[in-house]
C-alpha cells in the first residue's frame, strides 16, 4: 500500500505542475476540446484573450469564437477535421471576443490521442491583431 501511494505522489505533483504552468500562461488561450469540438477546459489566458469566464464556455462548441461568416462556411469543423486527419492544424483568422469585438487570432490545434484513439483536441490561440495590422500597413506602404 505504501509503495502504491508513493508511486502516485509524483504523478500528482506532475499534474499539479502542469496545471500551474498552463494556468499561468496569460497571453495564450490554451484549452481542451472533446472529439466533437465542445470546450472541456479553460485557462486564465483564455479569459484574457477571449473575454469569457470558464463557467460561460465549458460545454459550448468552439464555433462560439468564430465569426458568423466562418461558422456558415464550417471553418471550425474543417480545422478540427484537418487536425484529426493530419496531426495538426495551424491557421490565422478573425475571431470574436465575449464583448463582440473581433480580433485576429493565430491558432494551433493538435489532436490528443491515447493508444491511437482520439480523445479530443488541445487548442492554443494568440491575439496577433497588432502584428497583422503592422503587416498590412507595411504592405500598403510598399504598394504606394
Amino acid at each position: 500500500m505504501v509503495q502504491a501511494v508513493s508511486s502516485v505522489a509524483p504523478l500528482a505533483d506532475e499534474s499539479r505542475q502542469l496545471k500551474l504552468l498552463i494556468d499561468n500562461v496569460s497571453d495564450h488561450a490554451i484549452y481542451l476540446l472533446d472529439t466533437q469540438g465542445s470546450i472541456c477546459s479553460w485557462n486564465r489566458g483564455c479569459e484574457r484573450v477571449k473575454g469569457y469566464a470558464a463557467e460561460a464556455v465549458i460545454g459550448k462548441h468552439v464555433s462560439l469564437f468564430y465569426t458568423p461568416e466562418d461558422q456558415q462556411l464550417g471553418v471550425p469543423e474543417q480545422a478540427l477535421a484537418h487536425a484529426r486527419d493530419h496531426g495538426r492544424f495551424v491557421g490565422e483568422g478573425w475571431r470574436v471576443r465575449c464583448n463582440g469585438e473581433r480580433f485576429r487570432a493565430g491558432e494551433v490545434i493538435e489532436p490528443v490521442r491515447e493508444d491511437g484513439c482520439l480523445l479530443g483536441f488541445v487548442k492554443v490561440t494568440q491575439d496577433v491583431t497588432e502584428r497583422y495590422q503592422a503587416q498590412r500597413l507595411l504592405q500598403d506602404a510598399q504598394r504606394a
